[in-house]
């Protein structure tokens, strides 16, 4: 006899619906906070989340939201106004192509609502500025992990502004953006020094040791640092690191040299 397992009449309904959305947006509406979540989380795995449907299963209490997957433009994130409980937002682009569609007018949206933020992801959002980070760090004091990989229009006033906003700040991407020593040295220098326990300059063609020395000097939680295809930094970087750690023990650590 056969054990296969049948899904709960519930989760066979919201994939009923999730299917035929189109057809029954007019109806969400109306449904329970925690059967729009379960939904949410349905559309955004499909990723079927975009400006047209969002507004109708986004409510108040909506604390996570991954739209790795969805199309969506500053129009969504302008609507993510009402959800002033989130605390995550993965806005990456998983498909391996620029998100031109958000920009710093859609970040600053979410961060003047949102003040709860803990956590945001906005690898390769190419057309985000220092403005949307700026508003990021003057709105969302609890931010504690921000992905910028591949932000190619992100600086060093972002790093001054997160450095000097954002106490809580414990991990950082800055891949592939266009941030200088200035910048590095401005974000350790700043209130996250001591939380800070990762960070990513990796392919940050302006950074050099320079950088690297004000990381393991100013950040004594330090635990992952990957600073590798910067053309910029030298053997001394390496150096530095045999004398600043001593007998700390980080858990990653990549560089080219």
């Amino acid at each position: 006899m056969s054990c296969r397992r049948v899904d709960p009449l519930l989760d066979r309904c919201l994939a009923c619906l999730a299917k035929n959305l189109s057809r029954y947006e007019s109806d969400l509406d109306p449904l329970p906070p925690p059967l729009k979540d379960k939904l949410i989380k349905l559309l955004c795995t499909q990723g079927r989340l975009t400006d047209a449907n969002i507004g109708r299963v986004l409510h108040p209490s909506v604390k996570k939201l991954d739209l790795r997957d969805c199309d969506v433009s500053d129009n969504a994130l302008k609507l993510i106004s009402c959800c002033r409980q989130l605390k995550k937002i993965n806005l990456n682009s998983s498909k391996g192509e620029e998100r031109t569609s958000v920009t710093s007018e859609g970040i600053t949206a979410v961060a003047q609502s949102c003040p709860h933020l803990h956590e945001i992801t906005l690898k390769k959002c190419c057309n985000l500025t220092d403005a949307g980070v700026l508003a990021l760090s003057l709105n969302c004091p609890l931010l504690q992990i921000i992905n910028l990989s591949g932000c190619s229009r992100v600086g060093d006033a972002s790093l001054q502004a997160l450095g000097q906003n954002c106490p809580l700040l414990h991990s950082v991407d800055l891949s592939a953006t266009k941030v200088t020593d200035d910048g590095v040295i401005a974000l350790v220098s700043g209130e996250c020094s001591k939380n800070l326990k990762e960070i990513h300059i990796d392919r940050c063609i302006r950074v050099t040791d320079d950088s690297v020395e004000a990381i393991l000097t100013c950040c004594p939680n330090i635990y992952i640092l990957l600073f590798h295809g910067c053309p910029q930094i030298t053997d001394r970087s390496a150096v530095a690191i045999e004398q600043l750690l001593g007998s700390k023990k980080l858990r990653q650590i990549t560089w080219t040299v």
